[in-house]
């Protein structure tokens, strides 16, 4: 189905609803391929019984009524705050708090070991703090100076 043609709405009770060319209507769950290295690409539309029904290379080629919808949905599912700075560590040993600034505000996470820190495409890192919550250096060389030199310290 060409990007163009998708059909989006919400029900009355706010799920993503996906019609297809028959006019079917069928709950979809949108799911990236690629959710940190191409945000905006590759994303698979899924229904309730796990199949495909629908695929979109780029996000920017949808129109803005449903681009909008599926940014909503994906939005409210995902949860992964980018850190921006990191203020202090409690201790250059494992465990240790970490004082960290996030797209999202100011947060503390609790670094269990240094396995936990996931080298991604590079320069992109992924920490999972003791909670389960992955937080996201998008460019690591890109942090200032004093965060560069605490999170190299775990490198």
């Amino acid at each position: 189905m060409p990007t163009q043609n998708i059909q989006l709405e919400r029900n009355a009770f706010g799920q993503l609803v996906f019609i297809d060319a028959t006019g079917q209507a069928q709950l979809i769950t949108p799911v990236r391929a690629f959710p940190i290295a191409a945000p905006a690409e590759s994303i698979g539309l899924i229904n309730g019984d796990g199949e495909e029904v629908a695929w979109i290379d780029r996000l920017t080629d949808l129109p803005d009524a449903p681009r909008k919808l599926l940014e909503d949905e994906m939005a409210s599912r995902e949860f992964m705050p980018v850190i921006q700075r990191i203020h202090s560590v409690s201790s250059f040993a494992t465990p240790s708090t970490w004082e960290i600034e996030t797209d999202r505000g100011p947060t503390s996470l609790v670094l269990k070991g240094e396995e936990d820190i996931r080298r991604l495409t590079p320069p992109a890192l992924l920490i999972a703090d003791s909670r389960g919550i992955h937080f996201l250096i998008r460019d690591r060389y890109g942090l200032d100076a004093h965060s560069k030199r605490l999170l190299d310290r775990f490198l």
